[in-house]
């Protein structure tokens, strides 16, 4: 284990943070303006503007970033919205975090905390379009008064699209239907709905919502809620709440739950191992939870089974009473096993939500409650389900298109796969997390699987011309139909071809995904960057950083105390100094930063030597983190994963900044313990 380094060397005016751990995210969250809901679109056109909006600011850099709050599995303090159920009863699942002050927007100065709309479609591979013109139904008990207007705080802060009463997207009912005669005001369960509204929105901003309020927390009352959820024409339905299993719940299912051609997820419950309905009803899709961090892989992101005691975590278990259902095929349980898959639900990585009625604005939640709205976004984003199908199905039949959680536990079982993750299913995490939406459609029982090639990062110049063939197959042949959301301005996809051609006419930095699909339902997608840098002409080659090797000392650059240095604590890539950041075992904020300007016309390279090494021996945590930024785009995050015995050069194309200035900035962040010690040399801005 390597010693941290304030027993390496001394610092003279070291800066050392005297913050906790969540107030820390609080501070390395970036500011970001809470933009005004825009005017609704034209009668005519009643999606196209709700779409591009909505396209537009899930692949903002602004709203990309992670806010973190905590590791996984860490024990954080939390309030349970609702108490355990009595018999005959159900409890809603929401817990919000306690150690991380909540704020009115008016009051936000900084980005909320917690996983953002943009975070969820990143991890989860999701399509910036889809659900247009589909209703989600959230079923829950009592009353929200403040449901619109939280919601409209929560959309508006993150740039989609208003959804209110007035355009028709939501719409607020008892469990009869009503609009005006609602129940009880409950502050409990208005944190519920709150949470509920917000996931739904977060994962399919296009979907309209209707909100289901039971008169009571009772059993009959919630499935005369689920009842008319559907009449009002809901094909997908979340439920984030349940109790204990019990013989009268067959009944239950027939009477409630039994609604073929509609997707009804339900939350797993909170309590750890151990099963509860409804999610164990053989007629819904059971969501379990996990705790979900950002990662160093290919994908970006890394899950294990959410579990903070015995007592707390994502549940599963086999039912003692409902029977299995024909599409499910583990062999270790007779009778219905839960769950079939899952979504992030640790506190400690939780999602932010807002709500002022039971609670006090903006603030951090977790619970299975998050992973129920989230899976059913999903389904919405997967398209309409066959009118004879239950869809939780869906997944069993696409397990490829799934990410598989294979680390994590819930608690100690007989049969191991009923509360250990292992690879393919298990209970606590089902078939896995959502990796696009292929899982979740309608289609044939053969389970085409739609694979589609990531093309890398591709550049162009304004008014250069653009021909991309983007490459897809599908599993059984079927000829394909392509989409693609983020494009740069004045490029197009051909739907047949898969083609994307066309003049790019302004600058910038886009996310772009592609979605191809074939007439089963099943589709597949690929994220990618594409760059546009402004201007044309001549360029001279040019290195742009000043004292790039550090040689020059503590000149330049504009750095938090001690980074630049020569100690031979740490060795350089060449010459005599280097930057080190990190690296105190304690918990300690490092910044090291430059401004350039890039000429019009150049293209333009970033690159330098980065040597990581840790005390920290967890191989799936990333406890202390290195991000890279140019201006407001992230362009790498590095962590004690990626530790490595020697140097890696490391490349970014920053040409879309051709004719404006940059700031390049890196910024390392360690926790209270253990260290991690980030070191750079030999940097470059290089132009050609």
């Amino acid at each position: 284990m390597r010693e941290s380094r304030l027993s390496k060397r001394r610092r003279s005016l070291r800066r050392l943070l005297a913050v906790s751990f969540p107030a820390l995210a609080l501070t390395v969250a970036g500011l970001v303006a809470a933009p005004t809901a825009g005017a609704q679109p034209a009668a005519a056109h009643p999606y196209t503007t709700k779409v591009t909006q909505n396209n537009k600011a899930l692949t903002d850099p602004a709203h990309q970033t992670f806010h973190t709050t905590g590791k996984a599995g860490q024990k954080v303090p939390t309030t349970h919205l609702c108490a355990t159920a009595e018999p005959g009863h159900a409890s809603c699942f929401a817990q919000r975090r306690t150690d991380i002050k909540q704020r009115l927007a008016s009051a936000l100065a900084a980005a909320p905390s917690g996983l953002s709309p943009a975070n969820l479609h990143s991890a989860y591979n999701l399509p910036t379009t889809g659900g247009s013109g589909l209703t989600v139904a959230v079923v829950d008990a009592y009353n929200d008064p403040n449901a619109e207007s939280d919601l409209a705080t929560y959309r508006s802060t993150y740039g989609l699209s208003a959804c209110t009463k007035a355009n028709g997207c939501f719409k607020q009912v008892s469990q009869t239907g009503s609009t005006t005669s609602l129940p009880t005001n409950d502050s409990g369960w208005a944190g519920e709905e709150a949470l509920d509204i917000d996931m739904v929105s977060a994962v399919c901003p296009n979907c309209n919502i209707i909100l289901v309020e039971a008169t009571s927390a009772n059993d009959s009352d919630l499935g005369i809620a689920e009842n008319e959820a559907v009449s009002l024409g809901a094909k997908f339905v979340s439920n984030s709440w349940g109790g204990d299993e019990s013989s009268s719940q067959t009944s239950e299912d027939t009477s409630y739950f039994k609604h073929p051609g509609v997707a009804i997820t339900v939350s797993s419950g909170d309590s750890a191992y151990g099963a509860e309905y409804p999610a164990t009803s053989q007629y819904v899709t059971a969501v379990g939870g996990t705790a979900l961090s950002t990662s160093s892989n290919s994908r970006g992101w890394t899950e294990s089974v959410w579990k903070t005691s015995s007592t707390e975590g994502a549940g599963s278990g086999c039912s003692a009473y409902d029977p299995k259902p024909s599409w499910q095929t583990d062999t270790g349980c007779t009778k219905r096993m839960e769950a079939d898959v899952s979504a992030v639900a640790d506190p400690a990585t939780g999602v932010a939500v807002y709500d002022t009625y039971g609670g006090s604005g903006w603030a951090v939640y977790g619970g299975t409650s998050a992973s129920a709205p989230i899976v059913a976004g999903v389904y919405a984003l997967a398209g309409t389900p066959g009118s004879s199908d239950y869809p939780a199905k869906y997944p069993y039949t696409h397990t490829s298109n799934l990410y598989d959680v294979t680390s994590g536990n819930n608690g100690s079982c007989s049969t191991s796969y009923f509360c250990t993750a292992t690879t393919g299913y298990d209970g606590p995490t089902g078939w896995g997390t959502p990796n696009g939406t292929t899982a979740f459609a309608s289609g044939s029982t053969s389970g085409n699987t739609v694979t589609v090639t990531n093309p890398g990062s591709q550049s162009t110049t304004t008014g250069g011309a653009a021909s991309l063939q983007i490459s897809a197959s599908d599993s059984a042949g079927a000829t394909l139909t392509y989409s693609a959301g983020g494009l740069p301005t004045g490029l197009s996809i051909g739907s047949s071809t898969g083609k994307i051609t066309g003049t790019a006419s302004t600058a910038g930095t886009y996310q772009v995904t592609v979605t191809a699909s074939d007439s089963t339902g099943a589709s597949g997608s690929t994220s990618f960057t594409w760059t546009v840098g402004s201007g044309s002409g001549t360029c001279t080659s040019a290195q742009l950083l000043g004292n790039a090797g550090f040689e020059s000392g503590n000149t330049t650059w504009t750095t938090s105390s001690g980074v630049i240095t020569n100690s031979t604590s740490e060795a350089a890539h060449a010459g005599s100094y280097y930057a080190w950041l990190d690296g105190y075992g304690s918990a300690h904020t490092d910044t090291l930063s430059q401004s350039v300007t890039v000429p019009s016309g150049c293209k333009a390279t970033f690159t330098f030597y980065l040597h990581i090494d840790t005390a920290e021996t967890s191989t799936s945590s990333a406890y202390d983190k290195l991000t890279v930024t140019a201006g407001s785009t992230t362009l790498a995050t590095y962590s004690n994963l990626n530790k490595a015995s020697g140097y890696a050069q490391k490349s970014f194309d920053l040409s879309s900044y051709a004719g404006s200035t940059v700031t390049v900035k890196f910024n390392g962040v360690e926790d209270s313990s253990l260290q991690t010690s980030f070191v750079v040399d030999d940097t470059a801005l290089t132009t050609s």
